[in-house]
């Protein structure tokens, strides 16, 4: 995988990690885990979409050729 594309995935894996704290500790988040016992779906797929995106960018950039 080229480098570029590598850290460009970990960049946008970093940003939505971050993105979706936000959403966790959002009032709506809270509502459905006061409700539901669970967070918002939305912020499980950042969160979880992050993580992905993040660990594939992590394991392009620190591989070597």
């Amino acid at each position: 995988m080229n480098k570029g594309i590598s850290v460009a995935l970990l960049i946008v894996g970093v940003l939505l990690v971050v993105w979706g704290v936000s959403a966790y500790d959002s009032a709506s988040s809270e509502v459905s885990q006061a409700l539901t016992g669970s967070p918002t779906n939305k912020a499980i797929w950042l969160l979880v979409g992050g993580i992905i995106a993040g660990v594939i960018g992590l394991f392009g950039v620190l591989r070597e050729r």
